[in-house]
């Protein structure tokens, strides 16, 4: 028999908005006529007013899905005796409750206490060196999406670690583009649905680049070039809450309707580049959609010319990933909502807003 859980945090209940019972009840469900606080202005809330109700405590989770935008992790740079540059960065697994939307609690599994895992950044050539603890309760590793030898592959019997082990991963920087990590345990659909994934982002070499350098130092991170963008990393993801392989709750960076109920602030006279990764498990694709406007697509980010140019809706398969660049500088100031246009992703929780300010 199905737990009260079950039946109360399901889609199909969700979806159809009819009475939902006990603590669920104060969770998802149409809002009545007085709006949650806080909420978009009328005329820019989510489809038809399903929004989660509540907030999520950000304290108690150990990280901010706002903070994730811009959060990279750089890690610690030295040289090496040949001069190349040596990027070293420590990452750990944890098991971990964190909460998904308002009283939502997930059994996680964590690289660096969150979900997703740490944003790390680093420039192509560079020597990356990953010191890999596994503090959790099963066997982890860590999968890069990159060039690099067969015994660093994250795979059994190539960097897969028990619980109370270490291992490092160490190869270079290849190729630019953005990227992904995941533990590669099996079985493979569990480990990743807990949440042990994150953004791997490697940014192209100037001096590579001589046919682009000008979009190739404006994705250096602290470069001038670079200043003048706004750069956000959003990974798409679910939550199987009473694990029968079905997605009760979506997100962007985990927290179901979190840019919803305090959208992003966009600064019109700036552009957006936005790195965007489908980690979605049990649903073969999800999607991004941005109202009134159209952005250029670099898919895989490998290139510094469009794969897509003027498009508004673009669909990832797990794992897929790209840059969006975007600009609101001949748009009014307001609230410009992005979303999966899936409706039912959109109304369990993958519904955002853009805050074009200037």
């Amino acid at each position: 028999m199905k737990s009260w859980w079950s039946n109360a945090v399901s889609r199909r209940v969700l979806l159809g908005g009819g009475a939902l019972v006990g603590a669920a009840q104060a969770v998802y469900g149409i809002r009545p006529n007085r709006p949650s606080h806080p909420s978009p202005p009328p005329g820019h809330g989510s489809h038809d007013g399903m929004i989660t109700r509540g907030e999520v405590d950000n304290a108690r989770n150990g990280f901010d899905p706002h903070d994730i935008l811009t959060d990279w992790d750089v890690g610690t740079v030295s040289s090496l005796p040949d001069g190349r540059t040596l990027r070293e960065f420590d990452i750990v697994a944890e098991d971990k409750e964190i909460e998904i939307a308002p009283g939502v609690i997930f059994p996680a599994w964590t690289y660096n206490g969150r979900v997703p895992g740490p944003s790390l950044r680093a420039t192509e050539g560079e020597r990356l060196r990953i010191r890999f603890r596994n503090y959790g309760s099963h066997p982890h590793s860590i999968h890069f999406h990159g060039i690099h030898s067969a015994r660093m592959d994250g795979v059994p019997g190539a960097g897969n670690v028990l619980p109370g082990g270490e291992f490092i991963y160490e190869f270079d920087a290849l190729p630019f583009g953005c990227h992904l990590y995941h533990c590669h345990s099996v079985p493979l659909k569990r480990h990743i649905h807990k949440g042990l994934y994150g953004a791997f982002i490697i940014d192209p070499d100037p001096a590579r680049r001589a046919e682009h350098q000008a979009a190739a130092r404006s994705r250096v991170l602290g470069s001038p070039e670079n200043a003048t963008w706004q750069e956000i990393v959003m990974v798409m993801n679910a939550f199987d809450t009473n694990f029968d392989e079905e997605n009760e709750v979506y997100a962007v960076n985990t927290v179901a309707h979190a840019y919803a109920k305090r959208p992003i602030v966009i600064d019109r006279a700036r552009p957006v580049r936005l790195y965007l990764i489908n980690m979605t498990e049990f649903d073969p694709i999800n999607s991004f959609h941005l109202h009134a406007n159209f952005f250029d697509y670099y898919d895989h980010g490998t290139t510094l010319t469009p794969t897509l140019k003027t498009v508004d809706t673009i669909m990832q398969c797990q794992g897929q990933r790209g840059i969006l660049e975007f600009s609101f500088a001949e748009h009014e100031p307001g609230l410009y909502m992005f979303h999966a246009h899936q409706s039912e992703f959109a109304e369990l929780g993958w519904m955002s807003m853009f805050e074009v300010r200037g």
